[in-house]
């Protein structure tokens, strides 16, 4: 499921930019090269092109800032991800290959399976906290 028929890379990129902005507040190019264990140059020219095709800008201190299109493709990316790794965790996969697992799901899955899927994880969700919470009784 392609947001806007970018490929693969870009959304990977734009949702690691989306992540290290959540975690630190800015984000450099050596902080995306480490979120997604690539190499500085491969991060230097995909950064040129996400610029160029709009989905990024740079601040006044050189920083790595999302654009409107680009934080809605990478949204949508962590979304997905975040979803996917949590439907597979509570499947009984271990969280390491739930989250390497969604990575991989995460740009091919069809909004329709997604929209289903996601459906069946608030079920699964909400059976597991009713069972949590069915052997405590009130008193």
């Amino acid at each position: 499921m392609r947001s806007q028929n970018v490929d693969k890379t870009t959304e990977d990129y734009l949702e690691a930019i989306l992540i290290v902005q959540q975690k630190q507040g800015y984000v450099r190019s050596v902080d995306v090269a480490e979120q997604l264990g690539v190499t500085k140059p491969s991060v230097t020219y995909t950064t040129k092109r996400l610029k160029e095709n709009g989905y990024i800008t740079t601040d006044h201190a050189g920083m790595l800032v999302l654009t409107e299109s680009g934080m809605k493709i990478a949204d949508s990316t962590y979304t997905r991800h975040r979803t996917l790794t949590e439907l597979l965790i509570n499947l009984g996969v271990k969280p390491e290959t739930a989250a390497r697992d969604a990575c991989l799901m995460e740009h091919d899955i069809s909004p329709e399976s997604f929209e289903v899927l996601c459906r069946h994880a608030e079920t699964i969700a909400r059976q597991k906290k009713k069972a949590e919470s069915g052997g405590k009784k009130k008193g």
